[in-house]
Protein backbone atom coordinates (compact mmCIF):
# COMPACT_ATOMS: atom_id res chain seq x y z
CA UNK A 1 0.00 0.00 0.00
CA UNK A 2 0.70 3.24 0.07
CA UNK A 3 4.44 4.43 2.63
CA UNK A 4 3.86 6.61 5.17
CA UNK A 5 7.07 8.88 5.11
CA UNK A 6 7.19 11.81 8.14
CA UNK A 7 6.93 15.14 7.52
CA UNK A 8 9.90 17.37 6.15
CA UNK A 9 11.60 18.99 9.61
CA UNK A 10 12.71 21.98 7.88
CA UNK A 11 9.10 23.58 7.22
CA UNK A 12 7.51 25.50 9.69
CA UNK A 13 4.00 24.50 9.75
CA UNK A 14 1.38 26.64 8.14
CA UNK A 15 -2.18 26.82 7.77
CA UNK A 16 -1.60 25.90 3.82
CA UNK A 17 -0.48 22.37 2.58
CA UNK A 18 1.19 22.06 -0.94
CA UNK A 19 0.54 19.24 -2.89
CA UNK A 20 2.45 17.86 -5.39
CA UNK A 21 2.23 14.91 -7.68
CA UNK A 22 -1.56 15.19 -8.41
CA UNK A 23 -2.59 13.50 -11.94
CA UNK A 24 -2.75 16.14 -14.40
CA UNK A 25 -5.35 14.38 -16.71
CA UNK A 26 -7.98 15.61 -14.16
CA UNK A 27 -10.47 18.51 -15.07
CA UNK A 28 -9.80 21.38 -12.83
CA UNK A 29 -13.09 21.42 -10.96
CA UNK A 30 -13.23 17.05 -10.52
CA UNK A 31 -9.56 17.75 -8.92
CA UNK A 32 -10.63 20.36 -6.44
CA UNK A 33 -13.71 18.79 -5.38
CA UNK A 34 -11.75 15.03 -5.23
CA UNK A 35 -9.19 17.02 -3.18
CA UNK A 36 -11.91 18.64 -1.25
CA UNK A 37 -13.64 15.26 -0.07
CA UNK A 38 -10.21 13.75 0.71
CA UNK A 39 -8.75 16.26 2.32
CA UNK A 40 -12.28 17.95 4.60
CA UNK A 41 -12.09 14.64 6.92
CA UNK A 42 -8.99 16.40 9.00
CA UNK A 43 -10.84 19.84 9.12
CA UNK A 44 -12.20 22.98 7.46
CA UNK A 45 -10.82 23.92 4.43
CA UNK A 46 -11.43 27.81 3.61
CA UNK A 47 -10.11 27.38 -0.24
CA UNK A 48 -8.28 24.96 -2.51
CA UNK A 49 -5.79 26.31 -5.52
CA UNK A 50 -5.16 24.20 -8.29
CA UNK A 51 -4.44 25.71 -11.84
CA UNK A 52 -3.99 23.75 -14.99
CA UNK A 53 -1.34 26.14 -16.32
CA UNK A 54 2.40 24.50 -17.83
CA UNK A 55 3.72 25.47 -14.43
CA UNK A 56 1.54 24.47 -12.32
CA UNK A 57 0.21 21.40 -13.48
CA UNK A 58 -0.20 18.29 -11.00
CA UNK A 59 0.23 20.82 -7.80
CA UNK A 60 -2.71 22.30 -5.79
CA UNK A 61 -2.52 24.27 -2.46
CA UNK A 62 -5.07 23.19 0.63
CA UNK A 63 -5.73 25.85 2.80
CA UNK A 64 -7.11 25.08 6.52
CA UNK A 65 -8.75 26.65 9.06
CA UNK A 66 -6.46 25.80 11.47
CA UNK A 67 -2.60 24.87 11.49
CA UNK A 68 -3.29 21.70 13.93
CA UNK A 69 -5.86 20.26 10.93
CA UNK A 70 -3.64 20.92 8.06
CA UNK A 71 -0.93 18.91 10.50
CA UNK A 72 -3.21 16.07 10.83
CA UNK A 73 -4.51 15.85 7.14
CA UNK A 74 -0.39 15.70 6.54
CA UNK A 75 0.53 13.10 8.42
CA UNK A 76 -2.10 11.05 7.98
CA UNK A 77 -2.32 11.64 3.47
CA UNK A 78 1.91 11.85 2.73
CA UNK A 79 2.66 9.13 0.33
CA UNK A 80 -1.34 8.50 -0.35
CA UNK A 81 -1.98 7.25 -3.78
CA UNK A 82 -4.35 9.50 -5.54
CA UNK A 83 -5.81 8.34 -8.62
CA UNK A 84 -2.84 6.28 -9.22
CA UNK A 85 -0.19 8.79 -8.43
CA UNK A 86 1.76 8.96 -4.63
CA UNK A 87 0.84 12.67 -3.57
CA UNK A 88 3.65 14.65 -1.85
CA UNK A 89 2.73 17.03 0.76
CA UNK A 90 4.31 20.05 2.30
CA UNK A 91 3.73 23.31 4.53
CA UNK A 92 3.56 25.92 2.48
CA UNK A 93 6.16 28.31 2.47
CA UNK A 94 4.56 31.84 1.91
CA UNK A 95 0.91 32.44 3.85
CA UNK A 96 -2.10 32.42 1.42
CA UNK A 97 -3.38 35.45 0.21
CA UNK A 98 -7.09 33.97 0.91
CA UNK A 99 -5.57 33.86 4.97
CA UNK A 100 -3.96 37.40 5.03
CA UNK A 101 -7.38 38.99 3.75
CA UNK A 102 -8.92 36.99 6.91
CA UNK A 103 -6.32 38.07 9.22
CA UNK A 104 -6.30 41.90 7.52
CA UNK A 105 -2.54 41.63 6.96
CA UNK A 106 -2.73 41.33 3.18
CA UNK A 107 -1.28 44.37 1.16
CA UNK A 108 -2.06 44.21 -2.51
CA UNK A 109 0.79 43.21 -5.07
CA UNK A 110 2.55 46.39 -6.52
CA UNK A 111 1.69 46.71 -10.24
CA UNK A 112 4.35 45.24 -12.80
CA UNK A 113 6.97 48.08 -13.52
CA UNK A 114 7.18 48.96 -17.34
CA UNK A 115 10.05 47.13 -19.49
CA UNK A 116 12.70 48.81 -19.93
CA UNK A 117 12.60 48.95 -23.84
CA UNK A 118 9.79 51.39 -23.15
CA UNK A 119 11.78 53.54 -21.24
CA UNK A 120 13.25 56.42 -23.62
CA UNK A 121 16.83 56.47 -23.74
CA UNK A 122 19.08 59.89 -24.18
CA UNK A 123 18.59 59.78 -27.96
CA UNK A 124 15.01 59.57 -27.96
CA UNK A 125 14.65 62.32 -24.91
CA UNK A 126 17.05 64.74 -26.74
CA UNK A 127 15.20 64.35 -30.40
CA UNK A 128 11.48 64.25 -28.77
CA UNK A 129 11.92 66.76 -25.57
CA UNK A 130 11.88 70.14 -27.57
CA UNK A 131 8.45 71.34 -28.13
CA UNK A 132 7.13 70.96 -31.74
CA UNK A 133 8.06 73.30 -34.13
CA UNK A 134 11.36 74.18 -31.81
CA UNK A 135 13.67 72.69 -34.23
CA UNK A 136 13.37 75.29 -37.12
CA UNK A 137 16.20 77.77 -37.18
CA UNK A 138 15.50 80.90 -35.23
CA UNK A 139 15.68 83.84 -37.88
CA UNK A 140 13.37 81.85 -40.03
CA UNK A 141 9.91 82.55 -38.89
CA UNK A 142 7.98 84.89 -40.25
CA UNK A 143 4.97 86.52 -38.30
CA UNK A 144 2.21 84.56 -39.05
CA UNK A 145 -1.08 86.34 -40.89
CA UNK A 146 -4.58 86.94 -38.94
CA UNK A 147 -6.93 83.25 -39.63
CA UNK A 148 -9.19 83.81 -41.87
CA UNK A 149 -12.92 85.36 -41.45
CA UNK A 150 -16.06 83.86 -42.06
CA UNK A 151 -17.83 86.53 -44.44
CA UNK A 152 -21.85 85.59 -43.86
CA UNK A 153 -22.36 86.91 -47.87
CA UNK A 154 -19.48 84.91 -49.18
CA UNK A 155 -20.01 81.88 -47.44
CA UNK A 156 -24.37 82.12 -48.03
CA UNK A 157 -24.56 79.59 -50.66
CA UNK A 158 -25.54 80.25 -54.09
CA UNK A 159 -29.52 79.80 -55.26
CA UNK A 160 -29.26 77.06 -57.05
CA UNK A 161 -28.63 74.50 -54.01
CA UNK A 162 -31.22 72.32 -53.01
CA UNK A 163 -33.14 73.21 -56.42
CA UNK A 164 -33.99 69.97 -58.23
CA UNK A 165 -32.69 70.50 -62.23
CA UNK A 166 -35.94 69.66 -64.05
CA UNK A 167 -35.71 66.71 -66.79
CA UNK A 168 -34.94 67.28 -70.24
CA UNK A 169 -37.53 64.94 -72.53
CA UNK A 170 -37.31 65.31 -76.42
CA UNK A 171 -39.78 64.84 -78.34
CA UNK A 172 -38.59 61.86 -79.66
CA UNK A 173 -38.61 60.06 -77.11
CA UNK A 174 -42.40 60.28 -76.03
CA UNK A 175 -42.70 59.36 -80.08
CA UNK A 176 -41.12 56.05 -79.35
CA UNK A 177 -43.12 54.49 -76.58
CA UNK A 178 -44.27 51.03 -77.58
CA UNK A 179 -48.20 50.61 -78.07
CA UNK A 180 -49.21 48.25 -76.20
CA UNK A 181 -50.32 45.11 -78.33
CA UNK A 182 -52.58 43.20 -75.82
CA UNK A 183 -56.55 43.81 -75.35
CA UNK A 184 -57.89 44.89 -72.07
CA UNK A 185 -60.92 42.40 -72.80
CA UNK A 186 -58.47 39.38 -73.61
CA UNK A 187 -57.36 39.64 -70.15
CA UNK A 188 -60.57 39.94 -68.69
CA UNK A 189 -61.66 36.92 -70.21
CA UNK A 190 -58.61 34.91 -68.73
CA UNK A 191 -59.86 36.04 -65.61
CA UNK A 192 -63.62 35.06 -65.35
CA UNK A 193 -61.88 30.94 -65.34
Amino acid sequence: MASKAAPPTGARPSHTLYCSNLPDKLQKDDLKRALYMLFSVYGSILDIVALKTAKMRGQAHILFRDVSSSTQAMRSLQGFEFFGKEMKITYATTKSDTLAKLDGTYKQPPPPEAPAAAQPNSLQQSIFSGAPGASTAPGSTAPLAPPPTLDSTASAPAQTAGVKRPRDESDDEKEQEAPMDMDDEAMEESDEE
